[in-house]
């Protein structure tokens, strides 16, 4: 079977960004955005959903975190699109609930080929540490715009801000798992009535 990994840049004047991704690892990760709580998020997405993931990224850090982590998602999403290929033969289709204590969120993807996010996800504070919340709603967006996936994600209940982002950064990489999994009763067809996605 053919490898499904990419490897993309982006380089702008606020950030340089280099991904390399594999949809079939065992859930290595090699993270250095310069963002200590977003490289804890993002090795969620590897290890729960199996993938190989490197991340290398330089920021205007000096100025906050917006910049790096936005483009992080949309390089991510780039590396994902491209990964994933023609999408014959796959679920498209994945979700996932996932616990940490008192949190608990639900994430469903379709590889649609189409992007939209639905992100329902209030914590009861502005930051985790230094890290500003709404920048995970940005990493999603940008995340969702380039790889062309329907994302809903759901926080469903929780009080620890830090428990409410991990699992729903957890459930994300089970639910990419889920959904570009090979499906062997599908013998390399198309997941769409309409023969594309």
């Amino acid at each position: 079977m053919a490898e499904r990994t990419a490897s993309v840049e982006r380089n702008t004047l606020e950030t340089q960004v280099r991904i390399e991704i594999n949809l079939d690892g065992t859930g290595q990760a090699d993270l250095h955005t310069g963002v200590p709580f977003f490289n804890h998020m993002l090795e969620q997405i590897a290890r729960h959903g199996m993938l190989d993931l490197s991340i290398h990224a330089e920021g205007d850090l000096e100025i906050d975190a917006h910049h790096t982590v936005e483009d992080v998602g949309i390089t991510l999403g780039q590396a994902l699109r491209e990964a994933v290929g023609d999408k014959r033969g796959i679920l498209r289709y994945g979700h996932a609930y996932v616990p940490l204590d008192e949190a608990l969120s639900r994430v469903v993807i379709d590889l649609s080929g189409r992007p939209g996010l639905e992100y329902e996800v209030d914590y009861p504070r502005a930051r985790i540490g230094d890290f500003d919340v709404d920048l995970i709603r940005e990493f999603f967006q940008g995340l969702v715009n380039h790889a062309a996936m329907t994302l809903h994600v759901d926080n469903l209940r929780g009080r620890n801000a830090h428990h409410i982002a991990e699992t729903a950064f957890k459930a994300f990489g089970r639910a990419l798992r889920m959904a570009v999994e090979r499906d062997p009763r599908a013998q390399g067809g198309m997941p769409s009535t309409k023969g594309t996605l």
